[in-house]
């Protein structure tokens, strides 16, 4: 409808998870990291959460593009099953065709795959997405797939996708044994105030189209209404720009963003922003309250995650003391050949100049 009259190639912000469309904040950079880091490491089990409309289905698409070629991989999106449909589920993704009635036999499939698979030295990746649908009950019964394992690695590896609930549900007393195993975790938190603008630029210039055409009182008004969730975003910035587009503007005004958000906020500013900041009544006169709640959740969120982060420093360390200690042995062994060869060639000298 628009792409012409700005020169898009195509629609810059749809909400169908693109990773080609993938803006790689610094939240989603980390959050990369950490999946890949667990994946690569051979961890049991990775949790990953955010709120609604962060990025986290669009940055798992991005991760298996990378990986899939590397990894025999299996997604489920339906997570509205009990434990005997979730398992069948499983077997399909994995184009293994399960028994309709016998869990037993079910799980043996699973098993004996996992087998052949470490047999021909391939990693095999679950990933459960909007996994806070899942029961006490499917969730452990999750925990015992990971049951399968070689002396220092799991022959499953299972990613747990979800909003801020499944967070909750881990902590149950009951859920111990799978929150023990989950060795990497990362909460995905909504943009900044800049980190907002960089992604709207970035959206728009893959596009095919120019930056800068939602102008900056614009952006502040988007911000102030989503808070930062990209989802959001997206359907205020679409809507923008069919407004626009039906003035003839060649740049998105705050007055276009006032009357999009008046014509259909009730349709845009659903769950998804009233979870951006819980408990907290958003000033509206206050353009930097978001942003600053948003830094301090992040803040929490990255002393929460300490715990990882010294796994993984640690980790390295032992690796690189490893490597040094090698060194050091590897260079008195080079000292000792030198003395010697020294030592040789000055009797040798000695007895040229005797003779």
């Amino acid at each position: 409808m628009y792409e012409s009259f700005y020169g898009f190639q195509k629609k810059p912000f749809q909400l169908v998870p693109n990773p080609d469309f993938l803006y790689l904040s610094p939240k989603h950079r980390n959050a990369l990291t950490y999946l890949e880091y667990g994946i690569k490491e051979g961890a049991g089990f990775i949790l990953l959460t955010g709120e609604i409309g962060t990025g986290k289905t669009t940055l798992i698409r991005h991760l298996l593009n990378k990986v899939e070629s590397k990894i025999d991989v299996a997604v489920i999106f339906n997570t509205n099953v009990n434990a005997s449909q979730l398992l069948k589920l499983i077997l399909q993704e994995f184009e293994l065709e399960p028994d309709a009635d016998d869990k037993t036999k079910n799980l043996d499939i699973l098993y004996q795959f996992l087998i052949e698979k470490y047999a021909e030295k391939r990693q095999v990746l679950l990933i459960i997405d909007e996994a806070q649908n899942l029961g006490n009950d499917e969730l452990e019964e999750t925990r015992m797939l990971s049951n399968l394992h070689t002396d220092d690695a799991p022959m499953l590896q299972i990613m747990l996708v979800g909003q801020p609930e499944l967070k909750t549900k881990i902590e149950a007393p009951n859920l111990a044994q799978l929150r023990q195993r989950i060795v990497v975790n990362y909460h995905l938190v909504p943009l900044n105030r800049k980190e907002m603008e960089l992604y709207i630029d970035s959206r728009l210039t893959k596009a095919g189209g120019q930056s800068k055409i939602f102008q900056s009182a614009a952006l502040d008004e988007i911000f102030e209404a989503t808070g930062g969730t990209p989802r959001t975003v997206n359907l205020i910035c679409d809507m923008a720009l069919v407004y626009g587009f039906a003035d003839g503007l060649q740049q998105i005004d705050r007055k276009i963003i006032k009357e999009v958000i008046s014509d259909k906020g009730d349709l845009i500013l659903s769950r998804e922003t009233s979870n951006i900041l819980p408990g907290i009544e958003q000033n509206k006169q206050d353009k930097n309250t978001a942003e600053r709640v948003t830094l301090l959740e992040t803040a929490v969120l990255q002393l929460q995650q300490h715990d990882n982060a010294s796994r993984i420093l640690e980790k390295e360390l032992i690796s690189l003391r490893t490597s040094h200690e090698k060194l050091l042995v590897e260079y008195e062994q080079l000292k000792q050949k030198y003395k010697l060869m020294e030592k040789h060639n000055l009797k040798k000298k000695q007895k040229r100049l005797f003779w």
